[in-house]
């Protein structure tokens, strides 16, 4: 019976393990989220949100955030201003691009596998909303629609305003899994907003030679740091919970 209390309680205990709080992933992934400031051709200026996915610079964005521009440069958190941004690539299919600023060891988000969604999932949106950095918001991924031409979208209930195009959106273990990039306007709309999965970006990433670990919060292969964790949060749950057993013999 004691084997069978022990057992439970460590199940108990390990289940919530891979699972992080609004705070905990604004806290880690903020340094690495970005406000995109864009000067146009016709003269006028654009603002979005971008986040670090390289440490040498590679930043995501939403295509229509950096289309038509002259001149592009980033704003940290810190306040530091980056150099110009150079634009790589425009997907053509989904509403993202990939620009970089001449940098090195940058802080960077995790990529998750965006296959995985799934309707009713808890999301943590991280973006500059009319120019108010680092904004944390949170809702649920609505639904995973899939267009006429097999294109897929995520429907998200996390608020998204203008200059948050670009916006990361983290999953419970704190991956980005898809990129906020619009929202239905008008009168009697609320919460109807959408964005592009994940696994696009890492294609447009792939695309341009570069090949970020994409992680799953079940994969140990990929993922050796939440393993480590789970290691320790046993080892500590044992000492805590079996041990007390073990001396009483």
């Amino acid at each position: 019976m004691r084997a069978l209390f022990c057992l439970i309680t460590l199940l108990a205990l390990c289940l919530p393990l891979c699972a992080k709080s609004h705070v905990e992933i604004a806290e880690e992934n903020s340094p690495a989220i970005v406000a995109i400031n864009v000067l146009k051709k016709d003269g006028t200026t654009f603002n979005g949100t971008g986040f670090v996915v390289t440490q040498d610079g590679v930043i995501a964005t939403s295509r229509h955030v950096v289309e038509g521009a002259m001149f592009v440069n980033v704003t940290f958190n810190t306040g530091a201003i980056s150099g110009e941004a150079k634009q790589l690539v425009q997907a053509g299919e989904v509403d993202l691009a990939l620009i970089k600023i001449e940098a090195k060891n940058l802080p960077t988000v995790s990529l998750g596998n965006s296959d995985y969604v799934l309707p009713g999932e808890e999301i943590t949106v991280i973006g500059n909303p009319r120019r108010l950095q680092n904004t944390v918001t949170s809702g649920l991924i609505s639904q995973v629609r899939k267009k006429s031409d097999g294109i897929i979208w995520h429907q998200i209930s996390a608020p998204i305003s203008p200059s948050s195009s670009g916006s990361p959106v983290f999953n419970k273990e704190g991956l980005v899994v898809s990129v906020a990039f619009s929202s239905y306007k008008g009168e009697g709309n609320q919460n109807l907003n959408f964005s592009v999965p994940s696994n696009y970006l890492v294609k447009l990433l792939n695309a341009k030679n570069y090949f970020p670990p994409v992680l799953t919060s079940a994969d140990k292969a990929n993922n050796n740091s939440v393993w480590d964790k789970i290691s320790n949060h046993i080892a500590k749950a044992w000492e805590m919970v079996c041990r007390p057993f073990q001396r009483e013999k």
